[in-house]
């Protein structure tokens, strides 16, 4: 039997309370069928909302124990096999859904739906089970298309900052990034297909910040010299939750999950990186160095401070982040990230310690990582937000998305020392922040680090 939700005639919905036999009867006394039906809903919903394999079966794990059903699954990106096996007998369902996102506050919800069965779960009947999963599963977003926009803008804005970039180049890049992810929610909502809304998205990105430096040309003599924040208005696109995701369920063995979510995160990387660099050729844009910004150690660290906690949380917004959820994850990521870039410029930033290098990006995003995870942990106790919630966003920022970019550019321009270059870069950092998180992780969580 197929669950899932309907996209055009691939894949057809079917009504949950239309396959239950006794729902006015106790979950725990129900037919096998029935049991199944709530287990795999619950699945469903978490998968949905882009959390990783080894959550998503944990999560039905604990449902099934509530129960007394025993449950196997096998995860992929969008789609799950599972066998609910109780008194010899064995139902197996298949879940497919028709396309992938993010929404960290349905994954709150869910958490705190965990809780309640696992606190009161004999009690309730099949329906009521369903009610429950039907108010998460019609919960509606957060944010509408323009405070998407909002929220990628000061993001973007505040990544350029990050990556070396001035005034100019970041209201150009709040301009763009605004635009385009507005354009791509917008497209996104209308039921069209992911790559068809990035590609209008990052292409809109690109010609508005060329637009917005054209205005400010108008008005701010050498304002054209800084074309080279234009990749900071795509970075809206980075896919930080599959990327990190993706790591993480390789670390647990979930190898069919984790190698599809990092081959579409490598698919949204070269679709954005493709469309950002055939825009660029054809309006004459280029990935040059930004301008050294002149400013003092103090000035810049505590500027990276506050550009982080903004970039965190315009990622976290992004994610379907309650405003208050996004706020912890800021103060995470403000943390970490600071601590990350401080690590790296080092001997700028303190000349007194007579350091001739500072440490390497790779294991400065890994300490970040590591670090991210530690404070989420401790939030999660005080908060009782997902952990996921608060590590993702924190260190999405850290992705490193114009390396990615400049990779692809020097590809397409046929310059290959370069291309690899970045591309080892790139692959490095994004390489070590899963396994810092893992650490945290495996540090932290009693059921993290145990096989079963």
């Amino acid at each position: 039997m197929h669950h899932g939700v309907r996209a055009g005639a691939l894949h057809m919905k079917t009504d949950w309370h239309q396959i239950v036999t006794a729902g006015d009867e106790l979950a725990v006394d129900a037919p096998l069928t029935d049991k199944s039906s709530i287990i795999c809903r619950t699945g469903m919903l978490m998968l949905a909302s882009g959390t990783g394999a080894w959550r998503v079966r944990d999560t039905m794990n604990r449902v099934a124990a509530v129960l007394g059903v025993t449950v196997h699954v096998d995860l992929s990106l969008l789609s799950f096999e599972c066998s609910c096996i109780e008194d010899g007998h064995c139902f197996n369902e298949v879940v497919s859904l028709p396309t992938t996102g993010v929404n960290t506050h349905r994954i709150w919800m869910m958490e705190s739906f965990l809780k309640e069965i696992e606190t009161y779960g004999r009690r309730f009947t099949v329906h009521e089970y369903h009610e429950m999963l039907k108010t998460v599963e019609s919960s509606k977003p957060d944010y509408s298309p323009w405070q998407q926009g909002l929220a990628a803008a000061c993001a973007c804005g505040a990544f350029v900052f990050l990556l070396g970039g001035g005034p100019i180049e970041m209201a150009c890049a709040f301009v763009g990034a605004g635009v385009g992810n507005f354009a791509r929610s917008h497209i996104l909502k209308q039921g069209l297909g992911q790559f068809s809304a990035l590609t209008i998205g990052v292409a809109l990105a690109c010609v508005s910040y060329l637009l917005a430096l054209l205005g400010l040309g108008q008005v701010v003599p050498g304002a054209m010299s800084h074309q080279e924040g234009y990749i900071g208005a795509m970075l809206f696109v980075i896919p930080g939750f599959p990327l990190i995701t993706a790591g993480l369920d390789i670390a647990k063995l979930d190898m069919r999950s984790g190698i599809e979510r990092l081959s579409y995160a490598v698919s949204i990387i070269v679709m954005a990186t493709l469309v950002g660099w055939m825009v660029a050729e054809c309006v004459g844009l280029a990935p040059d160095d930004f301008a050294p910004l002149g400013l003092s150690p103090l000035a810049l660290t505590l500027l990276r401070v506050v550009m982080s906690f903004v970039g965190v949380f315009g990622f976290s917004v992004m994610f379907n982040s309650p405003v208050k959820m996004a706020a912890a994850a800021g103060l995470i990521g403000a943390v970490s990230n600071t601590l990350r870039l401080t690590l790296v410029d080092a001997p700028m930033l303190f000349p007194f310690l007579g350091l001739s290098v500072g440490m390497p990006p790779e294991a400065a995003a890994f300490i970040g990582a590591l670090v991210s995870g530690l404070l989420a942990s401790l939030a999660e106790i005080k908060l009782t937000y997902p952990r996921i919630a608060l590590t993702v966003p924190s260190i999405v920022i850290m992705v490193p998305g114009l390396y990615l970019y400049r990779s692809m550019y020097y590809m397409c321009t046929f310059d290959t020392v370069n291309m690899l270059g970045w591309f080892v870069r790139a692959v490095l950092i994004v390489a070590f922040l899963p396994v810092g998180l893992g650490v945290a992780r495996t540090l932290t969580d009693s059921r993290w680090r145990h096989t079963s």
